[in-house]
């Protein structure tokens, strides 16, 4: 029995839209359906997540998926949901970022399992050869400027000014649908609400060149409870690739996410059952100071985008940074999590020479790191037990600080009273 596709969208959220007889075609037949994804970044980020967990729901529903990735449209750039054009690529950062992308899909989606095995398309393959006078008269003449005029990505950009280019782009996405539908029989085009428009001028396009029928299905668009916008932190977007975000950075996005949020997240982005997430709430509503359904959903997405090992040391870090880590678990993280669980922590220069021979404690926390304003308070704080290199209390005047205390070769976590945290780097 095909598991019902569009019902698992629904529970999860995850349907803002479809057109007329989409479910039936899904629950009648093994169907063919892509999604297209923008090329400008050699790394998806957590806004592509929706996308991504899209196409896994359809191809685990008995589905073909195929990713589309913009090399030509890239060139391009889509007005929808954008206050201005898009700065175009070159052909080489393109292919550059399609390898990339390809590598963080295969992650989710199965490319090896017979009829249903996902594919990546590049749409740069049909459009490179096809000349602007074969377009406009193959594709151009069967849509009016009427019909285009009218969709909400043109109307809203008509004052500010919109260029040919960008006009154009709802041809070039429309005629993708087309090529699809007719050399791999691609009958559904999914994609965010903001694609609605597009993506029927694609089915209208098979309608009118070919009197063929296809379908779409768009996700609403993901905003955050207190209406800021999803999948950008302070710092900037949350990306899949750990050189971007590191692990640690992005199990914190997930685990700082509202109550509210936290509802919403596992249900889209988890594979977590209807029932393992009610039983998630319930427990969450029993005691949400524990923050049940945030360490759930930053477990479940950490893991599946990066690995079991990455999570376990992110948690690690967390302990750390909130005062419940020892020394082993500070020894086990790599420079980057060190450097990611400590950032804006003040960072102080140490002689890596003077480590050799050894620093006594009441010189290191006082005129070697300035941690402590003089000797007498740093004598008074270790003798009160109020301070620590790597987690260890030191609480004898006498000890040293030596290279033995260094992490990954070249640093030293002080910490001043249960908060203040000091990270040492010895150069």
């Amino acid at each position: 029995m095909k598991k019902n596709f569009v019902q698992e969208l629904k529970w999860r959220g995850m349907l803002q839209d479809a057109m007329p007889d989409t479910e039936e075609l899904l629950n009648k037949e093994t169907v063919t359906g892509y999604i297209g994804f923008d090329p400008t970044s050699d790394s998806l980020g957590v806004g592509n997540l929706v996308q991504i967990m899209t196409l896994l729901h359809f191809q685990r529903a008995g589905h073909k998926p195929i990713a589309l990735i913009g090399g030509a449209t890239g060139m391009v750039g889509d007005p929808s949901g954008k206050s201005q054009e898009r700065n175009l690529l070159s052909e080489e950062i393109l292919n550059h970022n399609l390898a990339c992308q390809k590598k963080q899909l295969e992650k989710f989606l199965d490319f090896n399992c017979g009829a249903t095995s996902a594919e990546i398309v590049n749409n740069y393959d049909w459009f490179k050869n096809f000349s602007f006078l074969d377009f406009i008269r193959d594709v151009g003449k069967h849509i009016t400027v009427n019909y285009m005029m009218a969709k909400d990505s043109v109307k809203s950009r008509l004052e500010s000014g919109m260029s040919f280019t960008e006009f154009s782009y709802q041809l070039v996405q429309g005629f993708d649908f087309y090529y699809l539908w007719k050399n791999k029989n691609v009958k559904l085009q999914m994609g965010g609400s903001d694609q609605w428009g597009n993506i029927v001028t694609g089915t209208e396009l098979i309608r009118r060149k070919e009197g063929g029928e296809a379908f779409a299905i768009v996700t609403p668009l993901i905003k955050k409870a207190d209406g800021t916008k999803f999948g950008k932190t302070e710092s900037g977007n949350v990306w899949l690739d750990p050189a971007k975000t590191s692990p640690y950075q992005f199990y914190q996005f997930w685990l700082n996410s509202s109550d509210e949020d936290a509802k919403t997240y596992i249900r889209i982005f988890t594979l977590l059952t209807k029932e393992e997430i009610e039983s998630l709430e319930q427990k969450h509503n029993e005691a949400p100071h524990l923050r049940t359904l945030q360490k759930a959903l930053a477990k479940d997405v950490t893991c599946r985008v990066h690995s079991e090992n990455d999570y376990n040391a992110a948690v690690d870090a967390s302990e750390i940074l909130f005062g419940e880590g020892t020394t082993d678990s500070l020894k086990k993280l790599s420079e980057s999590d060190l450097l990611s669980a400590f950032e804006g922590v003040p960072q102080v220069g140490i002689s890596k020479m003077e480590l050799e021979n050894g620093i006594n404690a009441v010189d290191f926390f006082s005129d070697k790191t300035k941690i402590c304003s003089s000797k007498g308070e740093a004598r008074k704080m270790i003798q009160a037990g109020g301070v620590s290199v790597n987690k260890a209390k030191i609480s004898d005047i006498a000890s040293s600080i030596t290279k033995k205390h260094l992490l990954n070769g070249k640093y030293i976590l002080a910490q001043k009273g249960k908060k203040n945290y000091f990270l040492i780097k010895a150069e």
